[in-house]
């Protein structure tokens, strides 16, 4: 299913998983730094045969962060506010 997907985003991967995304993606050891112990919101997308990293960092401190944040904990306690 992979092998024939257009677009695909990666985020941090376990080991396992990073070497068969490596083989079957034909991705360097470079740019598997991307999804390797990569920080929230950092990764690798692959778009055809484009590989492409990203940092999508955006600030906690804002009212749209508290109505989109997915972690537990922050949701429900932010979205009151």
């Amino acid at each position: 299913m992979l092998s024939n997907s257009e677009y695909i985003v990666m985020l941090n991967q376990a080991a396992s998983d990073r070497q068969k995304l490596a083989d079957l993606l034909n991705i360097s050891n470079e740019q598997m730094s991307y999804i390797t112990n990569a920080d929230a919101g950092c990764g690798l997308i692959k778009y055809g045969s484009s590989l492409v990293p990203f940092t999508n960092k955006f600030p906690k401190n804002t009212r749209l962060y508290r109505l989109m944040t997915t972690k537990p904990g922050e949701d429900s306690a932010n979205r009151s506010r």
